[in-house]
């Protein structure tokens, strides 16, 4: 039994926010994955136990979004990991979206250039490790399928050229440069918020491109460090000058600034770096035991180098970072007196797609008076850290378990949405890039 498009989910204006249609979603596909339901999800998402360490990047830049400028030579690269090994058909198509990750009203032969899907062609063989598996990678946009408008993008992935058999999911996006963006992130300006969030001010300048009426045309999404579930959208200008559209806010533009992100390096499996505390072998696979992680909540913020919560798929102990890196049971340990009354702890970051499901919730270990998981990783270097969901909150919430500070390294993307009335779709013209550090 198959179920596709939200087939159980109400139109979105029915709900109060984009980011409540959006948990409400993830919600009914999650809860529904146990009684072998396979539905389809418009975000980053694996509907198979079998896949692994995918990663959907700029060419050459595997720290990069998978952003590409409409008509242009700009490249993206898909990998991932099959650990059943042997050989699988993969087929692909992509889906346009609108500002919010929804199906925009499109027909695919008016967003594709090309076929409506395509194969993915190669793949190698893992090479000397104890986890067999078969990587798959391929280029995008390629000569049989390219995007054609600019907006947001799901990247569709399944079998056997069965398009309900999803595998993953990925987003990406055109840009169409239009609009320029700049601004800058501070301590918030507000007394109560002052030492623990950031403050964005930035503004956009139309040039020459005509918009003409920006309150109702316009429409922004921004995002901290990539995470989804705490984006700032439905945002309108504060003021306008000339051609420049002013976001100077003192409370709408607010993002708790977090701390620096938990890191752990497992490039090589054969002796224990900084982070970890034992590495264990056996014929079938490894364990690596991370070292107990103290709660921040209360610590004074120190300045540190990560990676904004993303991961690197890299060895140390062979030549090949793709075909020779192993896969490794890597255990957290996060100690608490109790276990929460009313939430849940999860481990956050591109390592779980962002995404708060049972695969990445812990479990209280009532002996060890810690929370637990244990999760499947490929060798590489990782940054995480450990948040709390509860069942009355859409964003989840780092304090108790990481600490806010206003003084933390943070990248921010603002995503600008053009829609005249009349038209179908978003399109996307404007991308700015700001990080908190920049300023100080």
């Amino acid at each position: 039994m198959h179920y596709t498009f939200f087939s159980s989910i109400k139109p979105r204006q029915k709900y109060k926010s984009p980011l409540t249609f959006m948990l409400l979603v993830m919600f009914v596909a999650l809860t529904s994955r146990g009684n072998n339901t396979d539905f389809f999800l418009y975000g980053d998402f694996i509907h198979k136990n079998n896949i692994r360490s995918v990663l959907f990047n700029q060419k050459d830049f595997e720290l990069s979004d998978p952003i590409i400028r409409l008509n242009s030579s700009d490249r993206l690269m898909l990998r991932f990991d099959d650990l059943d090994a042997g050989y699988k058909s993969y087929f692909y198509t992509i889906i346009h979206c609108d500002a919010h990750w929804e199906p925009s009203e499109l027909n695919n032969f008016e967003y594709i250039d090309g076929f409506y899907e395509d194969e993915i062609r190669d793949f190698r063989h893992s090479i000397n490790t104890r986890a067999s598996f078969t990587h798959y990678f391929m280029e995008f946009p390629g000569h049989n399928l390219r995007p054609s408008k600019s907006g947001n993008y799901i990247l569709k992935v399944y079998l056997n050229g069965n398009p309900d058999d999803v595998v993953f999911t990925r987003r990406f996006m055109v840009l169409e440069e239009r609009v320029s963006v700049g601004g800058h992130v501070q301590q918030a300006n507000l007394v109560r918020y002052r030492d623990s969030n950031q403050q964005l001010t930035f503004s956009i300048n139309l040039g020459n491109y005509r918009i003409s009426n920006p309150y109702r045309d316009m429409q922004l999404v921004i995002t901290q460090n990539g995470r989804w579930d705490n984006a700032i959208t439905e945002l309108e200008p504060k003021s306008i000058q000339g051609n420049t559209l002013v976001y100077d806010y003192e409370d709408k533009t607010l993002f708790a600034g977090g701390n620096e992100f938990r890191r752990f390096d497992i490039r090589s499996l054969r002796y224990p770096s900084e982070r970890v505390n034992d590495i264990n072998s056996s014929r079938r696979h490894w364990d690596v035991f991370l070292r107990a992680d103290p709660v921040r909540s209360f610590h004074r913020y120190v300045t540190d180098d990560d990676i904004n919560g993303r991961f690197m798929v890299e060895t140390h102990d062979a030549r090949d970072d793709q075909l020779e890196s192993d896969y490794a049971w890597v255990h957290f340990h996060l100690p608490m007196r109790e276990p929460l009354e009313d939430g849940f702890v999860y481990v956050m970051g591109q390592l779980t797609d962002w995404h708060f499901t049972e695969e990445n919730k812990m479990n209280y270990n009532y002996g060890e008076r810690a929370y637990e998981i244990s999760l499947l990783l490929k060798q590489g270097y990782y940054n995480y850290m450990y948040a709390i969901l509860t069942n009355e909150n859409e964003v989840a919430d780092i304090q108790m378990t990481e600490g806010n500070h206003s003084l933390t390294e943070n990248d921010y993307s603002i995503f600008v949405y053009h829609r005249e009335p009349g038209d179908l779709y978003d399109r996307l013209v404007g991308i700015g890039h700001l990080n908190s550090a920049i300023n100080r």
